[in-house]
Protein backbone atom coordinates (compact mmCIF):
# COMPACT_ATOMS: atom_id res chain seq x y z
CA UNK A 1 0.00 0.00 0.00
CA UNK A 2 1.39 3.72 -0.69
CA UNK A 3 1.93 6.02 1.37
CA UNK A 4 0.88 9.80 0.62
CA UNK A 5 2.10 12.94 2.59
CA UNK A 6 -0.54 15.80 2.55
CA UNK A 7 0.31 19.08 3.14
CA UNK A 8 -3.16 21.46 3.46
CA UNK A 9 -3.09 25.02 4.43
CA UNK A 10 -6.25 27.92 4.38
CA UNK A 11 -5.92 32.06 3.43
CA UNK A 12 -8.87 34.06 4.00
CA UNK A 13 -8.33 38.14 3.06
CA UNK A 14 -10.24 39.38 6.04
CA UNK A 15 -11.81 37.24 9.16
CA UNK A 16 -14.33 36.87 7.85
CA UNK A 17 -13.85 38.03 4.27
CA UNK A 18 -12.77 35.51 0.69
CA UNK A 19 -11.38 32.43 1.46
CA UNK A 20 -9.53 29.95 0.16
CA UNK A 21 -7.99 26.32 1.04
CA UNK A 22 -5.24 24.20 -0.81
CA UNK A 23 -3.73 20.47 -0.83
CA UNK A 24 -0.55 19.10 -2.12
CA UNK A 25 -0.36 15.48 -2.30
CA UNK A 26 2.88 13.88 -2.47
CA UNK A 27 4.09 10.90 -2.95
CA UNK A 28 8.22 9.91 -2.03
CA UNK A 29 8.89 13.38 -3.64
CA UNK A 30 6.49 13.97 -6.61
CA UNK A 31 3.10 15.87 -6.29
CA UNK A 32 0.65 13.15 -7.36
CA UNK A 33 -2.55 15.47 -6.78
CA UNK A 34 -3.34 19.28 -6.19
CA UNK A 35 -6.80 20.48 -4.87
CA UNK A 36 -8.21 24.20 -3.42
CA UNK A 37 -11.48 25.60 -3.23
CA UNK A 38 -12.84 28.95 -2.74
CA UNK A 39 -15.34 30.62 -0.32
CA UNK A 40 -17.16 34.41 -0.49
CA UNK A 41 -17.38 34.94 3.31
CA UNK A 42 -15.21 32.32 5.42
CA UNK A 43 -12.43 32.87 8.48
CA UNK A 44 -8.71 31.29 8.05
CA UNK A 45 -9.89 29.01 10.78
CA UNK A 46 -13.26 27.90 8.86
CA UNK A 47 -10.52 27.13 5.58
CA UNK A 48 -7.58 25.46 7.19
CA UNK A 49 -10.68 22.97 8.09
CA UNK A 50 -11.76 22.40 4.92
CA UNK A 51 -8.63 21.70 3.41
CA UNK A 52 -8.24 18.63 5.46
CA UNK A 53 -11.75 18.12 4.76
CA UNK A 54 -11.72 18.02 0.92
CA UNK A 55 -8.72 15.93 1.04
CA UNK A 56 -9.98 13.34 3.07
CA UNK A 57 -13.27 13.15 0.80
CA UNK A 58 -10.92 12.96 -2.19
CA UNK A 59 -8.79 10.06 -0.27
CA UNK A 60 -12.04 8.12 0.86
CA UNK A 61 -13.43 8.34 -2.85
CA UNK A 62 -10.17 6.36 -4.26
CA UNK A 63 -10.59 2.42 -4.70
CA UNK A 64 -7.72 1.85 -2.42
CA UNK A 65 -7.34 3.60 0.90
CA UNK A 66 -3.33 4.60 1.02
CA UNK A 67 -1.53 5.40 4.53
CA UNK A 68 -1.51 9.14 4.47
CA UNK A 69 0.42 11.62 6.62
CA UNK A 70 -1.43 14.87 7.01
CA UNK A 71 1.06 17.89 7.54
CA UNK A 72 -0.12 20.96 8.35
CA UNK A 73 0.51 24.18 9.87
CA UNK A 74 -2.68 25.37 12.01
CA UNK A 75 -2.50 24.81 15.88
CA UNK A 76 -6.12 24.77 15.38
CA UNK A 77 -6.67 22.25 13.25
CA UNK A 78 -3.79 19.67 14.80
CA UNK A 79 -5.07 20.87 18.48
CA UNK A 80 -8.59 20.10 17.37
CA UNK A 81 -7.71 16.71 15.96
CA UNK A 82 -5.46 15.60 18.69
CA UNK A 83 -6.74 16.51 21.45
CA UNK A 84 -9.86 19.35 21.86
CA UNK A 85 -12.56 17.06 19.88
CA UNK A 86 -12.73 14.43 22.69
CA UNK A 87 -13.64 17.27 25.18
CA UNK A 88 -16.09 19.13 22.99
CA UNK A 89 -17.71 15.85 22.83
CA UNK A 90 -18.57 15.18 25.76
CA UNK A 91 -19.24 18.12 26.73
CA UNK A 92 -22.46 18.67 24.51
CA UNK A 93 -19.90 20.80 21.72
CA UNK A 94 -19.05 23.36 24.86
CA UNK A 95 -15.80 24.78 25.43
CA UNK A 96 -14.33 24.51 28.47
CA UNK A 97 -16.00 27.74 29.17
CA UNK A 98 -19.12 26.56 28.28
CA UNK A 99 -19.28 28.71 24.93
CA UNK A 100 -20.47 26.88 21.73
CA UNK A 101 -17.75 25.86 19.74
CA UNK A 102 -17.05 27.53 16.79
CA UNK A 103 -17.06 25.74 13.25
CA UNK A 104 -18.65 22.82 14.85
CA UNK A 105 -19.93 22.25 11.35
CA UNK A 106 -16.98 21.64 10.06
CA UNK A 107 -15.06 19.68 13.13
CA UNK A 108 -18.04 17.01 12.80
CA UNK A 109 -17.61 16.74 9.10
CA UNK A 110 -13.54 16.22 9.74
CA UNK A 111 -13.86 13.62 12.49
CA UNK A 112 -16.83 11.56 10.57
CA UNK A 113 -14.06 11.51 7.82
CA UNK A 114 -11.54 10.66 10.14
CA UNK A 115 -13.19 8.03 12.30
CA UNK A 116 -14.09 6.41 8.79
CA UNK A 117 -11.10 6.71 6.94
CA UNK A 118 -9.90 2.61 6.08
CA UNK A 119 -6.58 3.36 5.62
CA UNK A 120 -3.83 4.67 8.13
CA UNK A 121 -4.27 8.28 9.19
CA UNK A 122 -0.95 10.17 11.01
CA UNK A 123 -1.06 13.96 11.69
CA UNK A 124 2.66 16.25 11.83
CA UNK A 125 2.55 19.92 12.75
CA UNK A 126 4.95 21.66 9.85
CA UNK A 127 6.30 25.38 10.27
CA UNK A 128 4.20 27.53 8.05
CA UNK A 129 6.08 29.59 5.58
CA UNK A 130 9.58 27.86 6.72
CA UNK A 131 10.49 27.33 3.48
CA UNK A 132 8.97 24.00 2.98
CA UNK A 133 8.62 23.18 -0.53
CA UNK A 134 4.90 21.28 -0.59
CA UNK A 135 3.73 23.29 2.32
CA UNK A 136 4.63 26.35 0.51
CA UNK A 137 2.99 25.07 -2.74
CA UNK A 138 -0.35 24.27 -0.03
CA UNK A 139 0.02 27.85 0.78
CA UNK A 140 0.01 29.34 -2.54
CA UNK A 141 -2.69 27.50 -3.76
CA UNK A 142 -4.75 29.01 -0.69
CA UNK A 143 -3.68 32.49 -1.42
CA UNK A 144 -5.03 32.57 -4.83
CA UNK A 145 -8.16 30.84 -4.56
CA UNK A 146 -8.65 33.18 -1.78
CA UNK A 147 -7.71 36.42 -3.37
CA UNK A 148 -8.95 35.45 -7.08
CA UNK A 149 -10.86 32.42 -7.20
CA UNK A 150 -9.04 30.07 -8.89
CA UNK A 151 -5.76 28.57 -9.21
CA UNK A 152 -3.68 26.30 -11.47
CA UNK A 153 -3.74 22.80 -10.00
CA UNK A 154 -2.01 19.26 -10.70
CA UNK A 155 -4.84 16.57 -11.19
Amino acid sequence: MKKIDVYTDGSSLGNPGPGGYGAVMVEGDKIVYELGGYEKATTNNRMELKGVIETLHYLSSLKSFPEVNICADSAYVLGGVNSWVANWERNGWKTANKKPVLNQDLWQELIGLVRGYQGKLSWEKVKGHSGHIYNERADQIATSFSSTGKCDLIK
